[in-house]
């Protein structure tokens, strides 16, 4: 068994971006709170993860990052 590990450093993450979690959950409980990596982790997984934190980082000069799902959650991501 593989485990997936995060593309990069949990603390440049941290130091780089203010991650916000908004919407229902799969278990309709409502969320709009400021999370860190491994809250981020906790609600999406590893590779959703790398997915929404390469295109974070694609787009870094900007003020802000949204990465929506289709299940209703959007992840923003704010650059410091």
């Amino acid at each position: 068994m593989t485990t997936a590990a995060l593309a990069y450093p949990t603390s440049q993450i941290n130091r780089d971006f203010r991650i916000k979690v908004n919407g229902v959950t799969e278990d309709g409980t409502k969320v709009n709170v400021l999370v860190g990596v491994s809250g981020l982790i906790r609600y999406f997984g590893v590779e959703f993860a790398n997915k929404f934190l390469k295109r974070a980082y694609a787009d870094i000069n900007h003020d802000n990052t949204t990465c929506k799902l289709r299940r209703g959650i959007k992840v923003t991501f704010y650059s410091k």
